[in-house]
């Protein structure tokens, strides 16, 4: 009963992130999964809650989709997923949740503590492709491709319907080809069945009350709420790590 109430919780928390900002269900849910379930169950998991969440909330934005800005990093993000499928049976759950969090919180505090700064187009398309092509292993390892745009996007100065647009265009993709990379290998077993069954129904709900919630977010507010979602994901990586 424990652990279908933390499966059930997590993926309320989860829906609703991914609902209001378009990524996070993964940064918000692995935190919490890994204590119950073991990475290879949980992994395709949050592939399957993302996909449903933002489905959902894909005929309210799909205008804000610009195929200009998302295919720079989708086109690599989905030749990095079979990648990161193939690294998951020897994946190291805490190095990642461990890595990814100090990255995570170290930015948004260093973002949060400095002035705005105007956006930086450094790199440009190869630096958009190489960024999108990490993300995509991330995608296929663990299911957190959407763990390095959002910082992308705060150096870039992207707008709020530019973030989420590029988000959810990105992150729908590469978790659509990760599930299939998942299937294909035969990773979506029956405990991972299971599992998604008790989640599903807390992470459309979730996802309906976040996408409610995100048109009453100014382009000032978002950012902000971007960021502090960067830092609670990286805190609970790091967290959860150090407990495990």
């Amino acid at each position: 009963m424990g652990e279908a109430a933390l499966i059930a919780g997590g993926a309320l928390v989860g829906g609703f992130v991914s609902g209001l900002t378009g990524f996070g269900t993964a940064l918000t849910v692995l935190g919490i999964w890994l204590y119950v379930v073991p990475p290879e169950v949980a992994a395709p998991m949050v592939v399957i809650c993302s996909t449903a969440s933002q489905l959902l909330v894909l005929p309210r934005i799909w205008r804000q989709i610009a195929p200009r800005m998302v295919l720079p990093f989708l086109i690599p993000g989905l030749a990095g997923v079979p990648f990161g499928t193939a690294l998951l049976a020897s994946l190291d759950a805490r190095a990642l949740k461990l890595g990814i969090g100090v990255f995570l919180l170290a930015y948004s505090l260093f973002a949060a503590r400095r002035p705005p700064a105007r956006p930086w187009a450094g790199g440009g398309r190869a630096a958009d492709a190489g960024l999108g092509f990490v993300s995509g292993i991330l995608g296929g390892l663990a299911g957190v491709m959407g763990a390095l745009l959002p910082v992308w996007a705060t150096l870039r100065g992207w707008s709020k319907g530019e973030m989420r647009g590029v988000f959810m265009g990105f992150n729908l993709t590469v978790a659509l080809a990760a599930l299939l990379g998942f299937a294909v290998a035969g990773l979506v077993t029956r405990p991972v069945l299971t599992g998604a069954a008790l989640a599903l129904p807390g992470t459309l709900l979730g996802a309906w009350l976040g996408a409610n919630a995100y048109g009453r977010l100014s382009d000032v507010a978002f950012r902000q709420a971007v960021l502090v979602l960067l830092g609670l994901s990286g805190a609970v990586l790091v967290i959860g790590n150090w407990a495990g």
